[in-house]
């Protein structure tokens, strides 16, 4: 089956009210995307769709869990994934217009003909919008579980051997730190 029917919701026969999905994301999901910052995804979705007169309340609920480079040692890290996402999908005569016009990011117009939405690049926004900017474990000295102990004796080595010296690039300066007080 294609996979971009897979994430396609037939929206034009449902009853007024509450309806609700689940999608399994995996590694294989993001195939067709560019290179991902992680592997071995094993996500959840759950979409409550409110279809009311004339526009569609989205709500994205992330859950599970992937792999990432951890950015201090580098090793694998595991990471859960959870987070919301909102959207307000209008139904209108000029879609194109309006989403240029639209400042808001948590809002979309889809023309009043259609009848089905996908939500594929939502998907793959909202997960990779899951993800931490800075991907670190929480333990301070490295002596995690998953901390990579090469790294951590590298990093303490240079620790060291930046306190035993003083950078010429910052000598001179010190004649300038008390000019404030004056």
């Amino acid at each position: 089956m294609n996979q971009k029917r897979d994430f396609e919701i037939a929206f034009v026969g449902l009853k007024p009210g509450i309806h609700e999905y689940h999608f399994e994301i995996t590694d294989k999901f993001f195939e067709s995307f560019q290179q991902q910052d992680f592997h071995n995804c094993n996500a959840t979705i759950k979409l409550t769709l409110d279809r009311r007169s004339g526009f569609l309340l989205l709500k994205f609920e992330i859950g599970g869990h992937l792999q990432v480079i951890c950015d201090r040692c580098s090793n694998d890290l595991p990471l859960q994934l959870w987070d919301e996402f909102d959207m307000t999908v209008k139904m209108v005569d000029d879609p194109a217009m309006m989403n240029q016009q639209e400042e808001d990011p948590d809002v979309f117009f889809i023309s009043r003909t259609e009848s089905h939405i996908n939500l594929t690049d939502w998907i793959y926004d909202f997960i990779n919008l899951s993800i931490p900017m800075q991907k670190t474990c929480n333990y301070e000295n490295m002596d995690g579980p998953n901390c990579n102990k090469a790294a951590q004796d590298i990093l303490q080595k240079l620790r060291i051997d930046n306190e035993k010296e003083d950078n010429p690039i910052w000598k001179g300066l010190e004649k300038f730190k008390d000019l404030d007080k004056e």
